[in-house]
């Protein structure tokens, strides 16, 4: 059986990605051409040999269900374990969102109670990267850390917790929404023991104490060792429309899409078996990101497109993200423009944007 169980909080709420969290919550939104920012994580516990997962999820979660379904596309769909879709509330008051991810947990502790291996892995799911969950199991092991905390140099988000590091390797402070010189962004990623998970859901729960941060690595940081694992691959945190502009557009570089898609690691995704895209004798692409199932015959420059984009005869589009079945008539121009999923722009409009603060149009929307 594998040491480790992975569980993922999905339930995060992130106003400043407004269209794109209107009908889902930010571990579900599309990335990469074809993919869910959730499958990231998802994938590297997979790639790590874990083969049980709990999803907790609290509102707006339709779409993640629809995504992730038995989750055989990730081989955990089994008889014994597998993944697990936890929609769960504040046991103190079901009508409000969770204030931290403690009391999330607390939530599902009849679940956390059941968990057969010996170490849990917690992670958000909004994170995008490939990262060697077994390497940091292996080093929580061998450092004989009660909680190992994932972080990488430099800034992966707005306002990150960062952690101050000693020789050793050990956590010496944790900063809260606050860059600090010479720290690490933590990447909310932590492994800890099944054990001393309980001892801290209990803690917390009757001292009504709810945020991992303050009540677990702060208030407790003297009592437990804390141990940092710093990736020094490709992270991102999205929290904002223009971020996840930004670090979309990042993926036309070859060397971050060499960093994410390692083909010892795969990221994992649900298969919607398209067929391969059509381009037009008269169409036009250049450094884009073009995924399969896609009709093009007009000119796209700049751009990542999902599966099922229709880009019209005469219709121009540069610097853009268009999402799954979207479809532009003949004649519009788009310009960092983000579209999400089902959008129609009709003949000979044009909508433009700026790359520091792209125009997002909503699902289904009709342009």
């Amino acid at each position: 059986m594998n040491r480790m169980h992975g569980i993922i909080f999905a339930y995060g709420q992130c106003p400043k990605l407004q269209t794109l969290v209107e009908q889902r919550v930010a571990d579900s939104i599309p990335y990469a051409a074809r993919y869910r920012i959730i499958d990231f994580m998802l994938s590297n516990m997979v790639n790590a040999g874990v083969t049980d997962v709990g999803v907790i999820l609290q509102d707006k979660y339709q779409s993640m269900l629809d995504h992730l379904g038995s989750g055989k596309d990730w081989d955990l769909s089994r008889k014994h374990g597998g993944l697990r879709l936890l929609p769960s509330v504040p046991k103190s008051d079901p009508s409000r969102p969770f204030r931290g991810k403690m009391e999330a947990l607390a939530s599902v502790e009849s679940y956390v109670q059941r968990i057969r291996q010996e170490y849990v892995v917690l992670a958000n799911g909004a994170l995008i990267c490939n990262m060697p969950l077994g390497d940091v199991l292996e080093e929580h092991i061998r450092s004989g850390a009660d909680i190992t905390c994932v972080c990488a140099p430099g800034n992966v988000a707005e306002n990150p917790t960062t952690y101050m590091i000693n020789e050793a390797g050990d956590v010496t402070d944790v900063v809260s929404r606050s860059a600090v010189t010479g720290g690490y962004s933590g990447l909310e990623v932590y492994i800890i023991g099944k054990k001393l998970l309980l001892e801290l859901i209990a803690e917390c729960d009757g001292h009504n104490e709810y945020s991992f941060h303050r009540a677990v690595l702060q208030s407790r940081r003297n009592r437990l060792k804390l141990h940092a694992y710093v990736f020094q691959g490709y992270a991102a945190r999205i929290m904002s429309v223009a971020e996840y502009y930004a670090r979309s557009m990042e993926l036309l570089n070859s060397s971050v899409r060499a960093d994410l898609f390692i083909p010892e690691r795969p990221i994992r995704t649900k298969d919607r078996s398209d067929a391969s895209t059509y381009y037009g004798p008269k169409s036009h692409c250049i450094n884009s990101l073009i995924s399969d199932g896609c009709i093009i015959e007009g000119e796209v420059v700049n751009s990542i497109l999902f599966r099922g984009v229709h880009v019209e005869k005469g219709a121009k589009i540069n610097g853009c993200i268009l999402m799954q079945d979207t479809v532009i008539h003949a004649g519009a121009t788009l310009r960092y423009a983000i579209a999400d999923k089902n959008v129609t722009v009709n003949e000979n409009r044009m909508l433009m944007g700026h790359s520091s603060y792209p125009l997002a149009i909503s699902k289904f929307g009709v342009v």
